[in-house]
């Protein structure tokens, strides 16, 4: 299924549905065999990724053949190596022939007591560290990556970083990354009030697994968590990092702009023009070199693409299809590099 082809069914299409079903119950059910499978064969490991700092990852290697490729999958803020994009994803590409590790971010997943320090999305050099200690753990290739939200903004950041790190990095597929963080948090503020209830209640339940885990560290009460996602922020921003405002911490991880313009690393990313967390006007503005594809389509919500009443996702298919393509012969630098995008 092509770009142009993929139409939700009327029923399914708005937005917030496609949101909503992409992480639910009804798609965990849908999901349920691939995701007894993953887990079933998954090699629990920890990742040593530079200066003391531990992450928690999963390896899973095809069943039937040897791998032909490596793919790192990057999940989105307080999900996880079982979040069901990430689980959908991987299956597919264990399928086509590639061993897939799913790299979990510090304090998240089952993570929290492996590092004493907190997880803020500026942790860039841990990430950069922990690719280059799976390059260098395990020799197939090619090597890419795989994120999605925030995780598709940490695997542009790290392919900026890649050539001088030298991690052999040959493509990055990102699912509705987040380009402005300050315009992503209001839009999050400006949609329907269940998205910032969701982000905060997992962010609040992280919180205090940290403080159970770090309490001489962490002394905050459960009053101070009671504050709205901005303030929050700002507080935690104030308190637990070095960045002194809350808008230098979200230009810390912005790649809006032309930041993206030098990328060498070639570069798939995929949006849609309704996602209700992730404006699609940032994309609009980025300006982009020869090596980056943007595919900006009409419809799928933030990281869903459901396809159809099965609930079948659009991305883990396309993410499959590029990076064959990137397996076989490589990407094509001179193909159109922009589906009602921009290429600067």
């Amino acid at each position: 299924m092509s770009a142009a082809e993929f139409l939700p069914p009327r029923l399914i299409r708005g937005p917030h549905l496609q949101s909503l079903l992409g992480s639910s119950g009804l798609r965990a059910w849908a999901l349920g065999q691939r995701r007894r499978w993953l887990e079933d064969s998954a090699r629990a490991l920890i990742v040593e990724a530079g200066d003391g700092v531990r992450l928690s990852g999963f390896l899973n290697l095809p069943a039937a053949q040897a791998p032909s490729g490596l793919a790192v999958l990057l999940h989105g803020w307080e999900g996880s190596a079982r979040s069901l994009y990430l689980v959908d994803a991987a299956s597919v590409l264990l399928s086509a022939g590639w061993a897939v590790f799913r790299l979990e971010f510090r304090d998240h997943g089952d993570s929290h007591h492996l590092n004493p320090e907190l997880f803020h999305s500026c942790r860039l050099a841990e990430v950069v560290g922990a690719f280059r200690w799976i390059a260098a753990s395990y020799p197939w290739r090619p090597l890419v990556a795989v994120g999605f939200s925030l995780g598709g903004n940490f695997a542009l950041r790290v392919a900026l970083r890649a050539p001088e790190a030298g991690i052999p990095l040959a493509s990055v597929q990102a699912i509705c990354p987040v380009i402005d963080p300050a315009h992503g948090l209001a839009a999050i503020e400006r949609a329907p009030w269940f998205y910032e209830r969701y982000f905060l209640t997992k962010w609040r339940a992280s919180l205090k697994r940290k403080r159970e885990r770090f309490p001489e560290l962490y002394r905050f009460s459960d009053r101070a968590l009671r504050k709205g996602l901005r303030e929050l922020t700002a507080w935690l921003v104030r308190e637990y990092t070095d960045f002194p405002s809350l808008d230098a911490y979200l230009e810390g991880y912005s790649v809006a702009g032309s930041r993206l313009l030098d990328l060498e690393v070639p570069t798939q990313i995929i949006t849609s023009a309704d996602d209700p967390i992730i404006p699609v006007e940032d994309f609009l503005a980025l300006r982009l070199g020869k090596h980056t594809r943007l595919r900006i389509l009409p419809h799928g919500g933030h990281c869903a693409f459901l396809a159809d009443f099965a609930l079948r996702s659009f991305a883990p298919r396309a993410i499959a299809e590029a990076l064959d393509a990137v397996r076989r012969r490589g990407p094509d630098p001179e193909a159109p590099l922009a589906e009602n995008g921009s290429r600067g």
